[in-house]
C-alpha cells in the first residue's frame, strides 16, 4: 500500500499525464454531478471519480503543488467570512469548541481501542503483527500527512496510517453531504463573507498577501501550510475590516477538484489489495464515529443554540479542508466549523505524540514495529 498516489520517478511527460488526465476526468464527473444537483459536485464528482478510476488501474496521478494551490485557495475564501462581527460570534462559542477538541481526543482513543480488538494482526500471510503506534496515529482524528510524519517519528507503518485516514476523510466526504441533502439540510445557518463583490485588483492583492502568508508558513515548516497560512492572512484583514475581494466561483470550484484529486488518486489497486481486513475496520469504525458525532452534535447544538448540522460538520472526523467546502456550499455556518476544525487540529497535534507516550507507557524516543512494508 503506498502512501504517495504516483510513482516520484516517473519521467516528467508520463507524469504530466497522468495529472492530466486525471484533471480531465474530474472535471467530466464534476460537470455530470452538477448537471445531477448531487451536492458539492466539484468535490465530490472529482473524489468519486479519480478514486474508482484509480482502484481499476488507470494511469491516474495527483500534483502535490496543484493540491497545495487548492488548499491556498480554500484557506483564502475561508479567512473572509471572519468579519469582526462573527470572530466575536466564535469567541462566545469558546467553550463548545473547547468541548469538541475534547470529543475528538476521546474519539481517537476509543477508534484506536477498537481497531486494536479488530486486527489482532495485519498481514497474517506476512506474520506482521499490529503494533501500537500504527494503531493510535491511524485512530488520531487529525490530519493524515501530519499523522504519518508523527507516526514514522515512533516506527509505525506509515502506509496503513495514511490508510485508515484515506478511508476515513473519503467515507465522510461522501456520507455527510449526501446525508444532509436527504434531510434537506442546507442554507439553515449561513454566513457570509465580508464582501460579495469580485474586484480585480483588489483581488490580486489579497491573493499575493495570501499567497505570502502560505509561503512563510511553508518555510517555518508549519504543519498543513498551504491552507493556514492563506486563512491566517485572510482572517486578519478581514477581522480587522479590510475587504478587499470576494473570490470568483471558478477558482473555489477548481480548489475543491484540486483537493479532491489529491485524496481520489490515493486509492490504488495496492492499496485495495494490501490489507483489506485493516481498510475494512477502519470502514467499520468510521461509520460508528459519524453515528456518534451526529449524537454529540445534537448535544451540543441543545447547550449552545447552534445548529445542529454546523456543529455535526464542526465535530465529524472529517479533514478540515473537506469539512470547511461541505460547510461553504451548503451555507452552514462557516466560521463555527473552520474555528471548531483548526483548534482541533492544533490541539491534536500538540498532544498526540504526548498522548502516544501515556497511553502505551513509551518513552518520547521509544518506537514501535518497524515502518517498513512487509516482505512479498
Amino acid at each position: 500500500m503506498s502512501a504517495v498516489p504516483s510513482n516520484p520517478w516517473l519521467p516528467d511527460t508520463q507524469r504530466v499525464r497522468r495529472v492530466g488526465l486525471a484533471i480531465v476526468l474530474a472535471v467530466v464527473a464534476a460537470l455530470a454531478c452538477q448537471a445531477l444537483r448531487t451536492p458539492i459536485p466539484w468535490m465530490i464528482g472529482p473524489l468519486l471519480c479519480t478514486a474508482v478510476a484509480s482502484v481499476l488501474g488507470a494511469p491516474l496521478a495527483s500534483s502535490r503543488r496543484l493540491r497545495d494551490v487548492g488548499q491556498w485557495l480554500i484557506g483564502t475564501v475561508l479567512g473572509l467570512y471572519f468579519t469582526p462581527q462573527v470572530v466575536a460570534l466564535v469567541l462566545s462559542h469558546a467553550a463548545a469548541i473547547v468541548l469538541g477538541i475534547v470529543w475528538a481526543l476521546l474519539l481517537g482513543l476509543a477508534f484506536g481501542a477498537f481497531l486494536r480488538r479488530a486486527n489482532p494482526h495485519v498481514g497474517a500471510a506476512a506474520r506482521l503483527r499490529i503494533d501500537p503506534a500504527t494503531v493510535f496515529f491511524a485512530s488520531a482524528i487529525g490530519g493524515a500527512s501530519e499523522m504519518s510524519l508523527l507516526a514514522e517519528r515512533r516506527g509505525a507503518r506509515v502506509d496503513l496510517v495514511v490508510a485508515a485516514h484515506s478511508t476515513r476523510v473519503l467515507l465522510v466526504v461522501l456520507l455527510i453531504p449526501f446525508g444532509f441533502q436527504w434531510a434537506g439540510v442546507h442554507g439553515l445557518d449561513a454566513t457570509l463573507t465580508a464582501t460579495q463583490d469580485v474586484r480585480p485588483v483588489a483581488l490580486a492583492l489579497l491573493l499575493a498577501l495570501t499567497l505570502a502568508g502560505s509561503l512563510a508558513m511553508a518555510a517555518w515548516h508549519r504543519p498543513n501550510p498551504w491552507m493556514l497560512g492563506a486563512l491566517a492572512v485572510a482572517f486578519a484583514l478581514t477581522a480587522a475590516g479590510v475587504e478587499l475581494s470576494a473570490l470568483p466561483r471558478p477558482l473555489t470550484n477548481a480548489a475543491q477538484l484540486l483537493i479532491a484529486i489529491s485524496l481520489g488518486t490515493r486509492f490504488t489497486p495496492q492499496f485495495v489489495r494490501a490489507a483489506p481486513r485493516w481498510v475494512a475496520t477502519v470502514a467499520l469504525g468510521t461509520l460508528v464515529m459519524i453515528a456518534a458525532c451526529a449524537g454529540f452534535a445534537w448535544l451540543l447544538a441543545w447547550g449552545t443554540g447552534l445548529h445542529p448540522a454546523t456543529l455535526m460538520l464542526g465535530t465529524s472526523p472529517g479533514g478540515i479542508a473537506e469539512m470547511c467546502i461541505t460547510a461553504k456550499v451548503l451555507q452552514l455556518g462557516v466560521p463555527i466549523v473552520t474555528a471548531f476544525h483548526v483548534t482541533r487540529l492544533a490541539a491534536v497535534l500538540l498532544l498526540a505524540d504526548r498522548l502516544y507516550g501515556w497511553t502505551v507507557r513509551a518513552p518520547p524516543g521509544a518506537t514501535g514495529s518497524t515502518s517498513r512494508p512487509p516482505p512479498h
